[in-house]
């Protein structure tokens, strides 16, 4: 195929609302340095990370209202930017160094930017922050984060996964979630809370949903054991009563704010609370007497590893998990997109696609 000179692309201009994000069709078109490939996007999943970096709502560990990125290790997001993480698309040009026979093949990318050779994830960074991702209609990245996937998903459901389930997954991994054990799920109806209740019955994991109004026959249908109404009664009763007594040996928390004390309460002495994300909010009150005379471990957790990525591609091909879309959008009406994101009134995963999809 000819590759073109320009594409369209949502270039995020600066930390701010809506507005800092412009749909802009005259963007040069990537080419692929050494070792690189140039995939021809088709689909792109919505993440929370994306609109918190374009609020610059991570704070610093000196002021939590401060405005900032994501990275804590030193920033490396500059404007303009195409964000996306979730992308899926096809190889249509090689760098140096990169096997042509690689063009046409159809990849699901890690977006990752692991500047390290080991697992550890202490210099994690991403690519949609630390370079350009994929909400555009090309995007360049290293070969060896381009992953053919055995499997007959359509590319907009496999653009449901990547970040949402690495997330998860890097979650259960900190906590050390085994079969059997029962892990209690907040925000379960969003992209990584959907995700974690499927990846914990792949454990052999017995998971149960905290879920807004509306969501809790969706939350039952993906693999909830049951479903805690949240806002609805006391939690802590209420998720007693949801588990028959039977202790929550894992918090699997994405929303912190007021609930986060209750969360501690419920879990079981020797405990296992983990976290990757705040959306009630971010600063909350600790009881340490709570955490250390019930022995509790708090972890926190973003992305994940290489091996966490092969695990889920694992599920993928075994057919452990499905995707759940939520809706589908062109790159065009990309305001109209996150917006909706914004409101939460989904399941599973928002999708956008290039306006020729």
């Amino acid at each position: 195929m000819t590759i073109p000179e320009k594409m369209a692309a949502v270039l995020l201009t600066g930390h701010g609302g809506l507005d800092k994000l412009v749909y802009n069709r005259e963007v040069p078109v990537p080419r692929p340095a050494h070792g690189e490939v140039l995939i021809r996007v088709t689909a792109c999943g919505m993440n929370n990370t994306d609109v918190w970096v374009r609020q610059g709502a991570y704070g610093t560990e000196d002021d939590p209202s401060a405005v900032s990125t994501w990275r804590r290790q030193g920033n490396t997001l500059t404007f303009p930017r195409i964000q996306g993480t979730d992308t899926v698309g096809h190889i249509v040009d090689v760098g140096t160094g990169v096997n042509s026979a690689r063009i046409g093949e159809r990849v699901m990318v890690d977006f990752s930017i692991y500047n390290r050779d080991d697992d550890s994830l202490a210099d994690i960074d991403y690519m949609g922050h630390g370079r350009d991702g994929g909400y555009a209609e090309y995007m360049a990245l290293p070969s060896e984060n381009a992953h053919v996937v055995v499997t007959d998903l359509t590319d907009v459901e496999l653009a449901t996964f990547c970040c949402a389930y690495l997330t998860g997954e890097r979650m259960l991994e900190r906590a050390r979630l085994v079969a059997g054990e029962r892990v209690l799920v907040t925000g379960a109806s969003g992209g990584v809370g959907s995700a974690i209740i499927q990846l914990a019955r792949a454990r052999g994991a017995i998971p149960i949903a905290v879920a807004g109004p509306g969501k809790e026959a969706a939350m039952l249908d993906i693999g909830a054991e049951a479903v805690v109404t949240r806002g609805k009664g006391d939690l802590v009763e209420a998720v007693h009563a949801a588990s028959h007594g039977q202790p929550i040996d894992v918090v699997a928390d994405l929303v912190g704010g007021p609930l986060f004390n209750d969360l501690l309460k419920i879990l079981r002495p020797e405990g296992r609370y983990t976290t990757a994300g705040a959306i009630a909010g971010p600063v909350v009150q600790l009881d340490l007497r709570t955490m250390y005379l019930k022995q509790l471990e708090l972890h926190g957790s973003s992305q994940g590893s290489r091996a966490d990525f092969r695990r889920i591609v694992g599920y993928i091909e075994s057919r452990k998990i499905r995707p759940l879309v939520g809706g589908v959008y062109p790159l065009s009406e990309f305001h109209r997109a996150q917006t909706d994101f914004m409101a939460k009134n989904f399941v599973g995963k928002l999708v956008v696609v290039p306006d020729e999809r």
